[in-house]
């Protein structure tokens, strides 16, 4: 995969070069009232967008695994669904991102829409992400974890630092239109974060049905983390205590401090 630079934010060039980027964000301006599922990649997207579709719906697992998840909750970034999918869909849209918050659309900035950020802590993204580079193809990487690992706290893989990325949310976690997740939540007490979803969308369930939801997000999730389903398991927690090296972790410790050191955001590295 090539990146191209956009300001400061590595962009993958197979997604946009950066004049059609900022075409669609211009563009998406005028769309409202819509709901950005937002993390960076391998925080959690492809679990969030199904959890999201689910309560926002009231739909249920069987129905997400006949459908093209990807139409009903298009990247704001791609090519392809692309922005007429978006505009084809009613409101409230869907919409799912890696973009840093600088980059987002007006309308969210002003909080003309809501915002849904999920954080997850940055040994097991990072983990996800070479998974994920090593498996297919078109990533082109063959390099080491030592080396991948490296340039991620060296800010050098695609959508920029994720410091920066996570450190800019942060600082509007508390505005009205935003909602901020982390990963490991999900695992921890997902039914207290089923209910900040529906508060948040505004949708309503009565005790039974949102019990029902909740049974509904965990088989998601245990489909996601299931080893067979997903043989690197990129989506366990706990998953950068099989490849980490004590040096590295030490390296990557100190790093994390000098960059997250001012910030009051804080991961769950062990559950």
């Amino acid at each position: 995969m090539h990146f191209v630079n956009l300001g400061d934010l590595c962009s993958p060039r197979d997604l946009c070069s950066p004049r059609v980027l900022v075409s669609k964000l211009e563009t998406i301006r005028t769309v409202i009232q819509s709901v950005l599922s937002h993390c960076l990649v391998h925080a959690g997207t492809g679990l969030l967008q199904e959890v999201v579709y689910l309560v926002s719906q009231g739909a249920d697992p069987d129905e997400i695994g006949l459908m093209n998840i990807d139409e009903q909750l298009p990247v704001l970034e791609y090519p392809q669904p692309g922005l007429d999918i978006i505009k084809e869909l009613t409101s409230p849209r869907l919409i799912k991102s890696h973009l840093p918050y600088r980059f987002l659309p007006s309308d969210l900035h002003n909080g003309n829409s809501k915002v849904i950020y999920m954080a997850r802590n940055p040994k097991d993204l990072v983990v996800s992400y070479y998974q994920f580079h090593r498996s297919l193809r078109t990533m082109s990487y063959r390099g080491t974890f030592q080396e991948f690992c490296r340039r991620f706290m060296n800010d050098k893989l695609g959508y920029g630092s994720w410091f920066e990325h996570v450190q800019e949310f942060w600082e509007h976690h508390m505005d009205a239109n935003v909602l901020f997740l982390k990963y490991e939540d999900m695992h921890k007490d997902l039914a207290t974060m089923v209910e900040q979803l529906v508060r948040f969308l505004g949708v309503s369930y009565d005790k039974a049905q949102l019990e029902t939801m909740v049974e509904h997000c965990h088989q998601l999730i245990d489909q996601c983390c299931n080893a067979e389903a997903l043989p690197v398991g990129r989506g366990r927690v706990g998953l950068w205590k099989d490849i980490f090296t004590v040096s590295m972790n030490e390296k990557f410790d100190l790093v994390y401090k000098q960059k997250m050191g001012k910030c009051d955001l804080t991961f769950d590295f062990y559950l």
